[in-house]
């Protein structure tokens, strides 16, 4: 069971692909964070439920909530062994990902296993949405100049969480209208970036899986949906990828 608790409708960038861009109230009501009791009461609604995959995240970006760290220690803290949510995972745009957080998060996707401790693998993903291979085509498509900012950050997250197992990175770039020539410069980014690191991947035209990294170019979800997926599969062939995961090593 898929659970979005959401921390915050408000976001810190203008994606053109993103129905948040073009309104000032996300869910026709001013944009707000969530309060600690709000949260709480969500995390033990959860208690009973088959199998929960929670997710901070909807339409907002969710590390812009003042207290996401704290938010995101009282549900590790809460949950068990994985009393209210057997899975976690995190959608964010990377721009506030600082050192200091991204240890945080690292930290608690792999605590040892026991009693008051989630099972190895609970915090299973973070989904990285890049979109971009360069600057020019990041401040286009995203509407906002964080580009090398963006590419730091992520960079420094897979440094940071080094050789430990959890969470697997997905590295996304939505093929559309300003970076649908990216997509040969963005798999060759990543992939440079996570072979420092020693770490496994694949790269994927399809939603990735949580068991290694991915790289993936995803399909832009459009009124002109003929045309988008011409832009998609033209990105895959860029790459050598048609369709289709590719192994560990392939590009």
């Amino acid at each position: 069971m898929n659970v979005n608790l959401e921390l915050t409708d408000h976001c810190n960038i203008r994606c053109r692909m993103c129905s948040q861009s073009l309104r000032d109230e996300a869910h026709g009501a001013p944009m707000r964070f969530m309060d600690f009791e709000t949260w709480r009461r969500g995390l033990a609604g959860l208690a009973g439920l088959p199998d929960v995959h929670l997710c901070p995240h909807w339409l907002g970006e969710p590390t812009l909530h003042p207290a996401f760290d704290g938010f995101v220690e009282y549900a590790f803290a809460v949950n068990g062994p994985n009393r209210l949510f057997q899975r976690f995972k995190l959608h964010t745009n990377a721009v506030i990902l600082s050192p200091e957080r991204s240890r945080r998060l690292v930290r608690l996707a792999n605590a040892p296993p026991g009693p008051a401790s989630a099972a190895p693998g609970t915090f299973e993903a973070v989904h990285f949405s890049i979109d971009a291979a360069t600057v020019a085509s990041y401040a286009f498509v995203k509407g906002a100049d964080h580009g090398e900012r963006v590419f730091r950050n992520v960079a420094r997250f897979i440094e940071l969480r080094g050789a430990a197992p959890f969470p697997v990175v997905h590295l996304t770039m939505v093929v559309q209208e300003g970076n649908r020539g990216d997509a040969r410069a963005f798999v060759d980014r990543w992939t440079r970036v996570l072979s420092a690191a020693n770490r496994s991947f694949r790269v994927t035209a399809d939603w990735p899986p949580f068991d290694q990294d991915a790289i993936y170019l995803r399909r832009l979800n459009t009124g002109d949906q003929a045309g988008a997926d011409a832009w998609h599969a033209q990105a895959c062939r860029d790459v050598g990828l048609v369709g289709t995961a590719r192994p560990p090593g392939s590009f």
